[in-house]
This record gives structure tokens, sequence and C-alpha cells, in this order.
């Protein structure tokens, strides 16, 4: 990610305004404390972590983290862990022109449906987004859940795709949400044909405003294969997609069959709502800093953005 970074500090250097803000003051501990960290930049990190059997790790303290940033060992200011906190999802929904071979539109729109009946209405707030060449809001965002069913259904597939731009314009408007997991997840079949960003570059916006993109692939299984097979050369579309998952602590799946689909969403929610959320104190100094985020258990896993931008 190196070679990107440069460019990334240049033209997206203004997306740290928002990857750091003053933590507020907490309860317990003395008044030291609480002093420190309501004058404190920070930077928020959700993290999701599972054991060496896949298995999500509940009950971690900020004495189970270890947190490095740009190499060197950083406090752990707070630690969050609330199943009960609301998510706030920028659901990104390809509708270019190479989604219309083999049904892979019905198939985004089954894992879109599949997706709203995990959240909870009221709680959590999602907008919806389709994208070709550019980003169209079609739902701006809303906790009516209800009014989200069917969104999809008047839309046909056409035109080229931008999947990182698409990616990147919506990463800038979930930065301001409120919700304490945030997340952008894409329902595609894996091809940008048309984007100025790379995946490289539109991982380092998402990670500096820590918002993880989840791309589920709705595509036929010959397909599924096909992307599969071709994921470890070198500059293959899954390649990027699964990198720039990986950037920003987010997941690259399948969704080949309806049964998929479900179980795909009911995987990706629950794995948002179980993030641990951490603060550390944001340097000062202006340039992208390298995050590395582990938890000090044998096998243990950590999903976590790769850095943020300081000053």
């Amino acid at each position: 990610m190196t070679p990107a970074v440069q460019h990334i500090a240049s033209v997206l250097v203004v997306v740290a305004s928002v990857s750091v803000g003053p933590l507020s003051a907490q309860g317990g501990g003395d008044q030291a404390a609480r002093t420190f960290r309501a004058s404190t930049d920070v930077v928020t990190i959700q993290a999701s972590v599972r054991d060496g059997r896949g298995r999500v790790l509940s009950g971690l303290t900020p004495a189970d983290f270890e947190i490095r940033d740009n190499g060197e060992l950083r406090q752990i200011l707070s630690l969050r862990s609330d199943r009960q906190s609301p998510l706030s999802l920028a659901l990104l929904v390809d509708m270019s022109g190479s989604m219309r071979v083999s049904a892979k539109v019905a198939m985004a729109r089954q894992a879109y449906d599949s997706i709203l009946t995990q959240l909870r209405e009221g709680q959590d707030e999602v907008a919806v987004f389709t994208f070709d060449s550019a980003l169209h809001e079609r739902q701006s965002f809303t906790t009516d859940l209800p009014m989200l069913k069917g969104a999809l259904a008047e839309f046909t597939a056409f035109g080229t795709t931008s999947l990182y731009d698409a990616t990147a314009a919506a990463a800038r408007r979930l930065a301001q949400r409120t919700g304490t997991h945030k997340a952008i997840v894409v329902l595609t079949d894996g091809l940008d044909t048309s984007s100025t960003l790379t995946a490289a570059e539109v991982s380092g916006l998402a990670s500096a405003i820590d918002v993880p993109v989840f791309i589920v692939a709705t595509v036929p299984s010959i397909d599924e294969r096909f992307l599969q097979e071709t994921s470890d050369r070198p500059h293959a579309q899954a390649a990027d997609l699964r990198d720039l998952c990986e950037w920003t602590g987010g997941t690259f799946v399948f969704a080949s069959t309806l049964l998929e689909t479900i179980v795909t969403a009911s995987k990706l929610v629950d794995e948002l709502r179980q993030q641990y959320v951490l603060a550390i104190e944001a340097t000062s100094v202006s340039e992208w800093r390298r995050l590395d985020v582990r938890v000090k258990r044998p096998a243990a896993k950590v999903k976590a953005r790769s850095g943020y931008f300081g000053g």
C-alpha cells in the first residue's frame, strides 16, 4: 500500500478532519484522567476479533489489546463493546451494465433484502445508493427500515462501473453519521471498469475515517470460480477488492445462492454488532500513520483499519 499512500495524502487529506476528534470525559477514574481525555484528539478503531476456529472473542479488556502506531506502542484510552449500539450502514448496489448477465441484479436484490431483515427498526440507520459510472442516492439515512423494502425494484442495470469512486463517495457521507458501528456494504459482481481511484486510494480514505468496507460478490457459481482462480494474478479485480476490504477492516465474500445471501447477511451484521471500538491518542504529525492492532491471545485474529491521517 505504500506507493499509493503518497497520492492519498495529497488528494484525500481532507478526511483527516473527520478521522480524529475530541474524546469526551468518561465516567470512572480520577479527575486528572478525565481532564486529559477530554482534551485529547483521538483515533477510533473498529476491531473484529476471532479465535483460531473463527469464533468471536467476547469479553476482552484494554489489557488484551496491543496497538502500534507507526510501530510505536500506544496507550488505549477507551474500549467499548455493546451489541445494542446502533449501526450506520451505507448500502451500495451495483446497477452497471455488467450486472444484467446471469441474473446478477436479482441476486443483489436478494442480498439487499437479507441484510435489511437483520437490522433493527428505529435504531439502525441505513442509506441506499446505486452506482454505475457515478453514485446515486436512492434513500438518505433513515431508521424507518420498512420504507427501504423494494427500493431497488424500479432500477435496471446500465452503464460502466465505477465501484472504487462510488465507495469513496459513500465513505465521505458516512463519516459524519453517529452510529457506534459504521460500515459500507457493496453488492456487486466484482468488476470495476471506469473508476479514477484505485483500491489502495479508496482504502486510504475509508480507513482514515474508520469505515470498514464489506463487499458481497453476488455472482453465479461459475463466475465465483473464475474470480477465485484469477485473484492471484497481478492487478486482478478480485485481488484488489480483497485488499480494499482487508485494509479497511472489512471482508470480501461471495453469495451465489439464496441460502448464501441469507447466511452472509446474518454473519456480516452480527460481526458489526460484536466489534470492539477502541480509541488511542492521535499524532500531531501531518502524515499517513500505519496501525497494527493485535490481541494478546494465542491464534487470535483481528480485523481493523490499516491506518489514519495524523495532524
